[in-house]
Parts: C-alpha cells; sequence; structure tokens
C-alpha cells in the first residue's frame, strides 16, 4: 500500500542527484566541513548514468582523474596489454559504480551527517518522493545542490529519435552483446564516444570492419589521450601539449589554420584525414584506437537518420539499404547536451557545472571547496566561471578561452592554488614535483608565458570572427 504520509527532514545541504558530480561535490564538503547533507537519487546505487551504461563501458581518461578527491579510483596502474598499453588504467563502468557505492556505504554514511535517499524523485520545493513507497519528504534545509543540471543521457534510457519500423532489429548499446542470432551487418548509429566505443568493441571482437556500416552526421575532434596522463613520468609530454595548444592559439591566423596547427602538434586527431570535423566533445582515445576506427570504410555521411525501414534507413540528405537481418546499434543519444550557463552560486541555490573544460568531478569539487572556503558571493562565481561543455568545432575555442581565465583566477588566489595542487583529482597540478625541471620542461614553460596572453587575444578574435561567419550563413 503506498503511503500519503509526509516525512520532514533536516540538513544543512540538499544534493539532488548522486551521481559523479554530485558526489565529488558531497566528498569535499564531508572532508572540508562539518556540515550535513542530502542525497535524492532516482537510481537504486549511487553513480548516476554509470548505472544505465552498456557492460563494456570504460573511462575515457585515466582514472586517476575520477572519483571524489578524498579516494583513489583504481591503482594507477599502467595498463600492458590492448589499445591502452602504455597508459594510466581505465576504470570499468563496474568498477565506478561498485565504487561510488563503497564511498557512500564506508565514508558518507558512518559520519552520521549524510542522509541518503535513492530510488526517489525529486518534485522541487525541497520535496522528493519515493518511487517505492509513495512516501513524500519534506526537507528543511540551507542550501540546495542541482547536481543534475548537465542532465547526462545513455542510449538506453532515452531510445532512438527517429522512427524504427516493425521487423527491424534496432537496440541500445548495452544490448549488443547479448545479441544472440548472427546478423547480416552491423549499422552504428551515431558519431560521438559511444559509436566509437561500439565500433572498437565490435573489432575487439573479430568483427569484419566490412561488415560495419557507421553513420555519422558530424565528424569529430579527437583528444590524444597519451597527451593527457597524470604521474611526473608524463610530465614532459603534457606539458609540451598544453605549450603547443596555447603557442598555436596565440599564432593561427584563422580557425582552420589554428585546426591545423594542433593537429600538426598532434593535440588533436581526426578519423578521416580528408574530412574536416565540424564536432568536438572531449571524446578522447589512443593512437592505436584511431588506426582500429580507420579500418572501417563505410562510413555514411548523410546527416541525421530519420527513420529505419525494413529495406533501407532514410536520412536528412539520402538513404542506404538494410535489411531485417541486419543489427542497427543506436548510439545517437545527446550524452552531455549543451545547456545554457547560468551562476553557480545563486542565492541559497547551487547549480554544479564545468568550471575546468572536459572535468566534471574536478568541477564539483572546486566548487565545494569554493563554497566551504569562501563567503562573499560575487568572489564565489568569480572562481566559479562556468566553462559550458563543448559540442561544435568553435567551441574548442571557447573551451579553452575559459580554461585559460580561469587558471589566471586561480592562480591570483593562493590558497585555491594550494588546494589545486593538494587535489587528487587536480592530475595536473598534482604532476609537478618538487625536482627542477628538465631542459624540456624549461622550454616548454617558456613557451606557455611567452604566448599566454597572446593566446587569450587572438582566441577572442577568432571566436568573434567565426561567430559572424556562421551568422552570415545562417548556422549561428
Amino acid at each position: 500500500m503506498m503511503s500519503s504520509v509526509t516525512t520532514r527532514l533536516e540538513t544543512d545541504y540538499l544534493i539532488i542527484g548522486a551521481g559523479a558530480m554530485g558526489m565529488a561535490f558531497g566528498d569535499v564538503l564531508h572532508t572540508e566541513s562539518d556540515a550535513g547533507f542530502l542525497f535524492v537519487d532516482r537510481h537504486a546505487r549511487p553513480g548516476g548514468h554509470w548505472n544505465d551504461s552498456y557492460p563494456f563501458v570504460r573511462l575515457h581518461q585515466p582514472s586517476a582523474f575520477y572519483g571524489v578527491n578524498s579516494s583513489p579510483l583504481g591503482d594507477d596502474t599502467i595498463d600492458q596489454i590492448g589499445w591502452n598499453a602504455g597508459l594510466f588504467e581505465l576504470a570499468s563502468g563496474t568498477e565506478v559504480v561498485s565504487y561510488f557505492e563503497k564511498v557512500m556505504q564506508r565514508q558518507f554514511l558512518p559520519s552520521g551527517r549524510t542522509q541518503y535517499f535513492p530510488m526517489c524523485n525529486y518534485l522541487g520545493d525541497r520535496r522528493f518522493e519515493s518511487m517505492v513507497t509513495g512516501e513524500t519528504f519534506e526537507v528543511a534545509t540551507s542550501k540546495v545542490v542541482d547536481a543534475t543540471y548537465m542532465n547526462v543521457k545513455v542510449p538506453s534510457v532515452v531510445g532512438p529519435s527517429y522512427d524504427v519500423a516493425d521487423g527491424v532489429r534496432c537496440v541500445a548499446l548495452n544490448e549488443l552483446p547479448k545479441s544472440a542470432a548472427t546478423p547480416d551487418g552491423y549499422v552504428i548509429v551515431g558519431a560521438g564516444k559511444t559509436a566509437m566505443d561500439a565500433v572498437l568493441w565490435l573489432l575487439a571482437n573479430n568483427v569484419d570492419p566490412d561488415a560495419i556500416t557507421w553513420i555519422t552526421p558530424r565528424d569529430s575532434w579527437i583528444l590524444d589521450r597519451a597527451k593527457l596522463q597524470p604521474g611526473p613520468d608524463f610530465w614532459d609530454v603534457t606539458l609540451a601539449n598544453a605549450a603547443a595548444q596555447i603557442q598555436a592559439s596565440a599564432e593561427a591566423d584563422s580557425v582552420d589554420d589554428l585546426f591545423d596547427r594542433l593537429e600538426a602538434a598532434g593535440s588533436l586527431m581526426r578519423i578521416d584525414p580528408a574530412v574536416r570535423p565540424t564536432m568536438y566533445r572531449c571524446a578522447t582515445c589512443t593512437r592505436a584506437e584511431l588506426d582500429q576506427l580507420r579500418r572501417v570504410r563505410r562510413v555514411v555521411r548523410m546527416g541525421r537518420v530519420r527513420r529505419i525501414e525494413p529495406d533501407r534507413v532514410v536520412l536528412d540528405e539520402g538513404e542506404i539499404p538494410t535489411t531485417t537481418r541486419t543489427l542497427h546499434v543506436d548510439c545517437a543519444a545527446d550524452g552531455l547536451e549543451r545547456r545554457p550557463s547560468v551562476p553557480v552560486f545563486d542565492g541559497d541555490q547551487l547549480t554544479l557545472q564545468t568550471v575546468r573544460h572536459c572535468q566534471q568531478v574536478f568541477s564539483a569539487a572546486l566548487i565545494a571547496h569554493i563554497e566551504v572556503a569562501y563567503t562573499d558571493e560575487a568572489t564565489k562565481n568569480r572562481l566559479a566561471t562556468v566553462v559550458p561543455h563543448p559540442t561544435t568545432d568553435i567551441d574548442w575555442l571557447r573551451t579553452a578561452l575559459g580554461n585559460a581565465i580561469n587558471n589566471a583566477t586561480w592562480r591570483g588566489d593562493d590558497a585555491i592554488t594550494q588546494w589545486s595542487v593538494d587535489a587528487r583529482l587536480d592530475g595536473f597540478s598534482r604532476m609537478r614535483s618538487g625536482a627542477a625541471p628538465t631542459p624540456s620542461q624549461r622550454a616548454s614553460m617558456e613557451l606557455i608565458a611567452e604566448h599566454s596572453a597572446q593566446s587569450v587575444a587572438n582566441l577572442r578574435r577568432l571566436i568573434e570572427e567565426a561567430e559572424l561567419s556562421l551568422e552570415t550563413f545562417g548556422y549561428a
């Protein structure tokens, strides 16, 4: 029998969402304050969208960059085999979910300051409802923290955005390993990292690349994971990569020239050298994975799928044949949709967003530290200027500019600088050792110092020119 009783609760912070950002925020509250906090989440376990992800999913970045600040994820080991060999380990989805559950059960809840309500829907106005019993709760709290604003989605939850006729085999990526009947072939729908994972999984399981058709509405610029590694052993490469990006941003004559320079430096990669990417969403892979993706030759660039019929796939700009024995794999969900930036701190409301691009958990942890350590709201928002998640190629410029501005702001605050150096999630700050820099490190530092100011000015100019050009052609 469903309950009609309203239970009243008290806490200092009501955190909506026990996903990665909510957990990273709560962790800093837990370690840097004596505040109480209460999680409300729709899933049965912490971890947010990781509970819904496909079974072979892994982090796209080293485990050292992920999780909560107080507890390491993984063992900081170097992979010895596979397409990530020679680089830091990538936690599996199962490991991530288990990790967050361990943090909740062994760190947060035993403290007596944490309340956790899984399987609950937030109703707004500090009220939520149990999806199991129907009981409603009302929370007396000083602050409400929205850890769901970035709205991560996976295909298994949202379903296809196009019509699928009866008789067509179309599954979410979660179902791919469960496919019993051998299909005529595979059609991968989507251009992002989820689709790349689908292709890589098929190739790793010895599917003939010619049996794979890959529908990519937009090609993507891709980050080279080898240039984004934590730890002092990788500091030379990581620092040189940062210097190359800043120098390219300072010296580029145009947006195309900038991307040519970034590609020549190895900072960005693309699957097809003959196709200029128009998408950038922080997708990360290794050179070995890129080589595998290039094995797929049946790549369809006719826009988005409109519908799949028993004998054809209809797209924006044409159609391709298919069969009822072909397995269509939906990877087209907008996993991290572009949402308008709002102030992180707004009275008694906090809205978690990225303040360092592509680093959601670091951003949430830093926002929590700012909340604990500072009192003036204007100062808090200045230290937590939002760097929106990218989607287009031009967004690479916007995020580079936002990162540069925020880094300069943080360097001007000794306390923030020290916090970053000590923070586990800030792998780049932690890799700086007390030893004197090597000649190559010194050269990279000199390049960064020489070009930083011009980089910011030139990025502003290029963004303005690109936006004017886009507006002129109706794409703004």
